[in-house]
């Protein structure tokens, strides 16, 4: 027992310096901050984690922690937390994001140099937001179907009504989709109306394009399988979505409608009174750099808002095609449009989903 004693007590030493620096350790680990980023799951959140936080933690000493959820999700929870935001930055579609403005959920991205260098659309009204990555909605279409009908690439939106397309279009409901919001509003614009006036659109859909869709699907998840049973010919698509479905095999290939293709813009927003508002900004502006972006390219096929974002191979293609069709594509009036989607999403639902 004595014996056990001594060698016990000879050890505290030890056990104290061991303590002691466990209890270091704990603190330093306490005063690392931690910024909490809102954002898809899935391809976007491991590029984003694994090459492009990993930097930022390193030259800001600061930890980056990924909240996953679709663009919904993300805002209910900065909603629901707006007194007391959990989250720093968020990632939301251009739409949502210009909602979430609306709310008072976020604040003024300070003015940068990387902020100073991304498209104009992809700026958000006094900054209150900025782009991280590029898209737009035009046309796709059934490229063996097409070969084996030797019908030509689409050129147009009215495409869609073309009569040898009859029970071959497959349309996203506008309802629940971007895709299928942007598809009708572009047709809209066409027979006459605007993002405020959608009377023209809905009065010729039944007679036009309506009879040539075999199906309104919820989202774009059913496409890949329509696309190789040869039910689908034609829908609207993203030039991104067409890349992933090529490499996959899918026969896809992406048409840009002459009347322009809709800008689709994932964007961001540093979050009003959230705990770190200095490091978040610096977040956000790192986000929009030109390494940042360049890595969410090669890795997540992400397109850059950034120009100078360095660019190689297939992505170079992909990033100067994207380049040539913004010259032409559209930018929506989101406000307008958020304003009345409930009552436009009811009708549509009764009367071209019914």
């Amino acid at each position: 027992m004595h014996r056990l004693t001594r060698s016990f007590f000879a050890r505290r030493p030890l056990i104290a310096a061991a303590a002691t620096l466990a209890c270091s350790g704990a603190t330093l680990a306490q005063t690392i901050p931690t910024l909490y980023i809102g954002m898809n799951g899935g391809t976007m959140e491991k590029a984003y984690t694994q090459y492009v936080f990993p930097a930022f933690e390193k030259a800001y000493g600061a930890k980056v922690v990924v909240v996953p959820g679709t663009s919904s999700d993300i805002l209910a929870k900065a909603q629901a937390n707006k007194d007391k935001p959990q989250m720093h930055v968020m990632f939301l579609d251009d739409g949502i994001m210009v909602r979430a403005i609306g709310m008072g959920l976020c604040q003024k991205q300070k003015p940068s140099q990387s902020l100073g260098e991304i498209y104009p659309a992809a700026r958000f009204k006094d900054d209150m937001a900025s782009g991280v990555s590029l898209g737009m909605t035009g046309l796709a279409y059934n490229a063996k179907m097409f070969k084996e009908k030797g019908w030509a690439a689409p050129t147009s939106w009215m495409d869609l009504a073309d009569p040898k397309f009859k029970g071959k279009v497959v349309f996203q409901s506008m309802s629940s989709s971007s895709f299928g919001l942007h598809g009708f509003l572009m047709f809209n614009r066409i027979q006459g109306g605007n993002d405020k006036n959608v009377e023209p659109g809905f009065k010729a859909w039944p007679t036009t394009v309506g009879p040539n869709v075999l199906e309104y699907i919820p989202s774009s998840a059913k496409l890949s399988e329509m696309i190789q049973t040869g039910e689908a010919a034609i829908f609207p698509l993203t030039p991104t979505i067409v890349g992933a479905l090529k490499e996959k095999g899918i026969p896809v290939e992406y048409a840009p409608p002459k009347e322009g293709a809709v800008v689709l813009v994932t964007a961001q927003c540093v979050i009003a009174n959230n705990s770190e508002p200095e490091l978040s900004q610096k977040l956000a502006e790192f986000l929009l750099s030109p390494v940042a972006q360049a890595n969410v390219l090669q890795y997540g096929a992400q397109i850059p808002t950034n120009p100078k974002a360095p660019v190689a191979g297939e992505s170079a293609t992909q990033v100067a095609n994207i380049n040539k069709w913004m010259k032409t594509a559209i930018t929506i009036d989101w406000e307008s449009i958020n304003a009345n989607r409930p009552a436009w999403n009811s009708r549509w639902n009764k009367t071209i989903e019914k």
